[in-house]
Formats: C-alpha cells, structure tokens, sequence
C-alpha cells in the first residue's frame, strides 16, 4: 500500500512555501504525482443597475483567474520546476467545496493547518475539509518543509475515525522506525484501554508494523494537548488520529481533539473523518 497521488491545497493569499515544499518530498518519497490546486468563488454584487453589475462581475471573475494563474506559476516554482510529475488545477468555486470535489483524484490531501476564516469565497475551511473529503487529510503547521514520519504517534479512541485513520496511515507507518499507540483515558477506564490498543498493536503487527502501546491518564488539560505533548518528548514528528468523532458544533461548543489539533498543533497530523 502506498500514495500514488498527493492532492496539495494552496491559499491564493498565502506566500506561505513550506508545505508545499512538504507535499513535494512526499511525492518524491512515495514515487507519486503531485498535484496543486486552488479556488476563488466570485462574490456576489449588491448593486441596483444590472449594467454596473455585469461589468463588476466580469471584472471580478477576470481578476480572480488572473490570482489563480499566477498562484499556479508559484505553485509549480515551490514544488521544483524540474519536477514532471506536477499538475495545477484551478477554479472559481468554493475553496471548500471545490477541495472536496478535487480529493476524489487523491490519495492523501495536504492542507496548511490555519485558523477558520469567515470568508467562504476565498478560505479554505480545514475543519470543514476533513469532514467533506472522503480522504486522509495530512494538516501542516507553517515552518515544516519536511515529514520524515520516523516516529508515528497514534492518538487512538474506540471509533469509527480512528480505525480509518490508521489503515490510512499505513503507508507512513510501514516507513517509520518506531510507532507509538496512545489513548487517553479516565481514572478505572485503563483496562479497556489497555484492550483498545492491543488490538490495535496486533493489527498492525500482521501488517508487519510495529507498535508500541501507551495509557496516558486524563487528569487535567485538554486530550490534544496531553498527546501533542508525549509526541514532542518522544521526538515524534507526525501524530495520527481520527477527526470529528462527535459532531463538529459539539466539539467547537464543549472542545473535543479534533478543534484543539486545528488549532494549536505543532506537529504535522494526519486525520481521518
């Protein structure tokens, strides 16, 4: 099992080369092509005089593939111009949607990790991407250019997203030197845990994959925190779990890992919805 082709999202406002410098080591690593891509969707016009508005709208539209021409250029310039296995793919959508449609070419989607913006015309909404993709998405912090993956940390929970994340994840996993298996749990709940990740150890052991397991008991703080936390004191440099388990207006209202990993990781993520 491998990635055959990385999907790798790029704002039209960021100058921002490190992930795309990432995706492009990754596409060398897996032997796979890379492909770049962005959307701006037009604005809407509020103006009485249908002329005014025809001649805006033209003129936003012009704009608008002008930016995603030129972003297409840098695209192709961060990535390594030499590079053959590159294709741009730009239009005037919806960024957010417009990833959703496009990740049905990839097998692993690359987006930077920022903050949520209320500008649906031209940001992207992480969050809102893993939830629509279908796809593993692998979440990059600004100043990481490079994923070794040699140690993968799993943050696992009994659910659904973290099963698929790690059968996503296998072709990192299959790579890295050492892998860690974590869940974090409450005071009685360790056995079960115990439980949890033994399984899933064994799993990975008939894949030939070898994983270490870990208990972290939730004391104080929050989930992500505590994983992003072994990670660095590991010297882990990729973290592995699933997304959203609860709904998405649950977790923004009551916090939940997923929320807290857009929001603080320094680590790269893969995650799974």
């Amino acid at each position: 099992m491998s990635f055959t082709t990385l999907l790798s999202y790029v704002d039209v406002a960021a100058q921002v080369d490190a992930p795309v410098r990432l995706a492009a080591g990754l596409a060398d690593r897996f032997n796979a092509t890379l492909i770049g891509m962005s959307a701006l969707e037009v604005k809407p016009q509020v103006v009485t005089d249908a002329v005014v508005i025809q001649d805006l709208v033209e003129a936003d539209i012009k704009e608008r593939r002008d930016k995603l021409a030129a972003k297409g250029a840098w695209f192709r310039h961060a990535a390594g111009a030499e590079r053959r296995k590159v294709e741009w793919r730009s239009m005037l959508d919806f960024p957010t949607e417009a990833l959703a449609r496009a990740a049905r070419c990839a097998d692993l989607v690359v987006i930077r990790r920022t903050r949520s913006s209320t500008d649906v015309y031209s940001a992207l909404d992480p969050g809102g991407a893993i939830l629509k993709v279908g796809r593993p998405v692998l979440l990059v912090p600004d100043g990481a250019s490079m994923l070794r993956a040699e140690h993968v940390v799993i943050g696992w929970k009994d659910r659904r997203e973290a099963r698929r994340a790690v059968q996503d994840a296998l072709p990192f996993l299959h790579e890295a030197e050492r892998v860690t298996i974590v869940e974090i749990c409450g005071d009685g709940e360790e056995d079960a845990a115990r439980e949890h990740i033994d399984d899933v150890a064994r799993y990975l052991a008939r894949h030939r994959i070898s994983g270490g397991p870990r208990i972290i008991l939730h004391r104080e703080g929050s989930g992500a925190a505590a994983l992003v936390r072994l990670a660095q004191e590991e010297g882990a440099d990729l973290l592995v779990t699933g997304a959203y388990g609860h709904s998405r207006l649950g977790e923004w209202i009551f916090g939940g890992v997923t929320r807290d990993l857009l929001a603080m990781s320094p680590l790269c993520c893969l995650m799974s919805h």
